[in-house]
């Protein structure tokens, strides 16, 4: 079965890909005088930014959290922070056979291994941004209690959404290389057309009608959910985006398989 096949193609060489991942981290800082310090910094700053600016100027627009202290910075961070994982994910996978072509070309390794690479370094990226979130959130006193269990399904449906959609946009990539500069815009409209800087029920009736098509605004909504009001989500909600990602997976595999022996020629 092709899945299996690609379950033990990543565990053979899953050394591979975690010391990849560990040498691209490296790599990010080893020219700065700090060095891994920015990969907190930077996150900080843009919490910062959101509680001190956005989170005060925009604060009435909560419906129902006036008395709550960082009402939109907790809304705000919820959505962005995720979104940025989700973003990360499908624009480097979208480039990921193009952008390593060179070592495919060189090395004999299964390539499923580089959108393997692209995940977990988009999550070891996730994971030091989220922690300073939950230590603002401890801080503010507004901790979310057994709420936060709700992420890892959530994250999971989110990383399974991503990879599919990602992995056969990357592999088409290879033979039409408009689809990664599609993939840029793409995003960039996806990111204004899903409630992340605003509420969903503020916008219009109208919009609201075209944008409930959209399969990422129950999962940024349930995030919000988990951090803002500290309760579980509506998971039936999900199921849409949860037929996708089943979808797209099945899709991403098998052109994946049926295309990864033209990669190199393509390439």
């Amino acid at each position: 079965m092709p899945g299996l096949q690609i379950f033990k193609a990543l565990w053979l060489y899953r050394n591979f890909v975690w010391s990849s991942v560990l040498r691209e981290f490296h790599a990010k800082y080893r020219e700065s005088l700090l060095g891994a310090f920015w990969s907190v910094a930077n996150p900080l700053t843009m919490i910062v930014i959101y509680t001190v600016i956005f989170g005060q100027l925009m604060r009435p627009t909560l419906a129902g959290h006036e008395k709550t202290p960082f009402a939109f910075s907790i809304f705000l961070c919820a959505g962005v922070i995720t979104w940025g994982l989700f973003s990360e994910m499908l624009s480097r996978l979208s480039n990921v056979f193009l952008e390593h072509g060179n070592l495919i070309k060189k090395a004999k390794f299964p390539r499923i291994c580089l959108p393997a690479i692209v995940t977990v370094s988009a999550l070891l990226n996730f994971a030091i941004i989220f922690t300073l979130y939950l230590a603002f959130l401890a801080v503010i006193g507004h901790w979310p209690g057994w709420a936060l269990l709700a992420v890892i399904p959530l994250l999971a449906l989110q990383i399974l959404f991503a990879l599919g959609l990602g992995i056969f946009l990357g592999t088409l990539n290879v033979f039409f290389r408009d689809v990664g500069q599609l993939t840029g815009i793409v995003l960039q409209f996806w990111f204004w057309l899903t409630p992340v800087v605003y509420t969903f029920t503020a916008l219009p009736e109208s919009a609201r009608a075209v944008l409930q098509y959209n399969p990422l605004i129950p999962l940024i909504t349930a995030y919000q959910t988990v951090f803002l009001d500290k309760t579980m989500p509506h998971f039936s909600a999900l199921w849409p985006l949860l037929v996708l990602s089943i979808f797209f997976l099945a899709l991403g595999a098998y052109f994946f398989l049926a295309r990864v022996g033209e990669l190199v020629d393509e390439l």
